[in-house]
């Protein structure tokens, strides 16, 4: 019993890791209210769920606040771009969506325009995990949100169709919505921290390595 209830065990260490994960999605959801703040609160969330969850350091709350005020400025004005690429999508799909519904030939365009705004979903989240790894100015991130989607397709599209289904399964069960925004960060650091790697300087590299490896040793040890 001592080895499955323990502090270090599999279960525990498993539990513990949904109870941050629900703590940093009602965080997530707290902040984004406002609409305007969304970059700055998924920027905050990604920072948060890397070092917290991934690289295991304490204060949840202190890396959420901390990214959220620190990245404020860069994080609202990209937003704000991307709300309005995200509303025009939206209105066309909309419309697309009445002409399908009508039986109009236009009306397969409805999916067309409903890839596109998955896809601007997604450059969202790039550029909101680039902002949280990195320094840059408006145009930047959005630049390099867009240039790593176009350079790693593959990666980009695994992106695309974890936040489908993360959507698709809130529709069908809202409830975790709690847990979605979290869970949806957690397993995209997987993916993007690769797509950072290919980028990062060998200096760099080497730095974050050595940093993963040390979290690791200390799991191994508790």
């Amino acid at each position: 019993m001592k080895r499955i209830f323990g502090l270090g065990s599999p279960l525990v260490e498993t539990l513990s890791t949904i109870g941050d994960i629900i703590c940093v999605s009602a965080l997530w959801i707290i902040f984004s209210l406002p609409i305007v703040t969304m970059g700055a609160s998924g920027t905050a969330l990604y920072t948060t769920v890397y070092r917290c969850i991934r690289l295991n350091k304490a204060g949840i709350w202190k890396n959420f606040w901390n990214s959220f005020k620190d990245n404020f400025k860069v994080s609202t004005l990209a937003w704000l771009v991307e709300l309005l690429v995200i509303a025009v999508l939206t209105l066309d799909a909309m419309v697309f969506r009445s002409l399908w519904k009508a039986g109009e030939s236009m009306g397969s365009l409805y999916w067309v325009a409903l890839v596109f705004w998955f896809a601007a979903l997604t450059w969202q989240v790039y550029v909101a995990a680039y902002t949280a790894r990195f320094t840059g100015r408006v145009r930047e991130v959005l630049y390099f949100g867009i240039h790593l989607l176009r350079m790693h397709p593959l990666y980009a599209l695994g992106m695309m169709l974890l936040l489908m289904g993360a959507l698709a399964l809130c529709l069908m069960s809202p409830v975790l919505v709690i847990f979605a925004p979290g869970a949806v960060c957690w397993v995209s650091t997987f993916l993007l921290e690769r797509v950072f790697r290919l980028h990062m300087r060998p200096e760099d590299l080497e730095r974050e390595t050595g940093g993963l490896q040390k979290n690791e040793d200390r799991r191994s040890a508790q």
